[in-house]
């Protein structure tokens, strides 16, 4: 067995496997041995979260989109390794743990129907929830530039539209 500072190898030559913490919906996760593993294989396969879908493995369609340190990320292409270290938030970890109340975003998402299939969702919710952190009164041009790369196949856009509308109302202060 060899040793030295910077790495450990077995008798047969191999690293021992690497354990790894993340941080995801504000709970610590040592996950045993990453590997190579992308975050969406660790977040779906290994920790159970199935908001972010695997949807085109090539960072393309948004269907995978969670939150890395406020910022909308696709976990099909970023390594669980390359996470270490930073906060993740996937749709589960929107809703609030206390009372069950779904997240602003989410309500308008269910209250103007912007769904069909589903399948979009997850990428459209997060990628929404970051917009309006950032700009809490965006245009329909800036929604649209915005959501341009989360694709949705049933061709709910303008109930999508209206649901980021919505969740933007929803999240303003009410007025006295």
């Amino acid at each position: 067995m060899t040793t030295d500072r910077t790495t450990r190898q077995t008798s047969s030559g191999a690293a021992p496997p690497q354990a790894l913490t993340l941080d995801v919906n504000g709970q610590t996760h040592r996950i045993a041995d990453p590997g190579n593993r992308t975050l969406l294989d660790v977040l779906r396969g290994t920790l159970g979260l199935t908001g972010p879908k695997y949807g085109c493995g090539m960072a393309q369609c948004g269907a995978c989109t969670v939150l890395i340190d406020g910022a909308p990320a696709r976990a099909c292409v970023i390594r669980a390794v390359k996470a270490a270290g930073h906060r993740i938030v996937t749709i589960e970890g929107l809703a609030d743990p206390q009372t069950g109340a779904l997240h602003p975003v989410q309500q308008a998402f269910l209250d103007c129907q912007g769904a069909q299939c589903g399948y979009c969702l997850n990428g459209m919710v997060m990628t929404t929830v970051a917009l309006l952190d950032r700009d809490p009164s965006p245009s329909r041009a800036t929604i649209r530039d915005v959501l341009r790369h989360n694709l949705c196949r049933c061709g709910s856009h303008l109930e999508i539209m209206a649901s980021v509308e919505r969740a933007a109302m929803l999240r303003r202060p009410a007025e006295p």
